[in-house]
């Protein structure tokens, strides 16, 4: 490369926001259509207390947990619906029990290992681009991303998409307690002090209240389009 290039670019999608408002779905839509890597940060946490889980590692075992995130082999193959991967086993199923739940926030808790998945996400920016959500992907992951999209929706939205979720997969629910349980993790991720909820500077905003999820795709592709390749 001649001193007058610029090294290669690999392009960032980050998608942030609050919790229930189809981050997920978005990044994966998208990761599709363009055909990017894909990085789920929520499973991070959880991904490694799996593992720590399976191979016995106590949460005060802090060296053996450092080591193992330091090491923790995770990807979300589109052959695979982009579900978490550890070792090439499928652990989707794993992320949602409640011990691995429990264990995952406590570990969170825990600065070097915040270190150590921090630069595990940082890995997935690899050809010929990354799209990922989160909550702080666009503020401390990836604060040089280009593209940044901030999705929100009011609560009571949230709530009521989740309460149709449940109702249509034959699971009881309350809107009441579901409402009142989003709130609350709102409050939480807005308020804590280390990466707290808030929308990057930068960050394109998204109201999807009132919006199908066909719009908000649309509207999102049309604007990674216009910020990566028509610039």
């Amino acid at each position: 490369m001649s001193s007058n290039e610029k090294p290669m670019q690999i392009p960032v999608v980050t998608i942030d926001g609050p919790a229930g408002v189809g981050k997920g779905t978005l990044a994966k839509k998208l990761a599709q259509m363009f055909e990017f890597n894909y990085l789920d940060s929520g499973a991070v946490y959880r991904a490694l207390s799996v593992k720590a889980l399976k191979e016995g590692i106590q949460l005060y075992d802090l060296d053996q947990l450092i080591e193992l995130a330091s090491q923790l082999s995770l990807e979300f193959p589109q052959q695979e619906g982009f579900a978490a991967h550890i070792d090439g086993e499928n652990i989707d199923a794993s992320l949602r029990s409640e011990e691995c739940s429990s264990y995952a926030s406590q570990v969170a808790t825990i600065s070097e290992v915040r270190k150590e998945l921090l630069a595990l996400q940082r890995r997935f920016q690899a050809v010929p681009g990354l799209i990922g959500d989160g909550r702080d992907l666009g503020t401390v992951v990836f604060p040089q991303a280009k593209v940044k999209i901030f999705l929100d929706a009011s609560c009571e939205e949230r709530a009521q998409r989740r309460y149709k979720q449940l109702i249509a997969q034959g699971i009881s629910a309350s809107f009441g307690h579901l409402f009142d349980s989003i709130r609350a993790r709102d409050e939480r991720d807005r308020a804590r002090s280390t990466a707290p909820l808030v929308a990057a500077k930068d960050a394109m905003v998204i109201d999807s209240t009132k919006m199908s999820i066909e719009t908000v795709v649309s509207s999102s592709a049309a604007y990674v389009r216009e910020r990566l390749f028509m610039e």
